[in-house]
């Protein structure tokens, strides 16, 4: 494989890998909840 090979996958692969932890730390050690989350009750349709 050619230099520029090896510099596109590791950019790729780092990219992806990277990526991925980020996820993983924000579903893990992310804040509490927002307590402005709203559901389909509050909707009045005016029936």
């Amino acid at each position: 494989m050619t230099t520029g090979g090896w510099i596109t996958m590791i950019l790729s692969v780092g990219f992806v890998v990277g990526l991925f932890t980020w996820c993983i730390t924000k579903v893990l050690f992310g804040g509490p909840p927002a307590d402005k989350m709203h559901s389909l009750d509050g909707i009045d349709t005016q029936d």
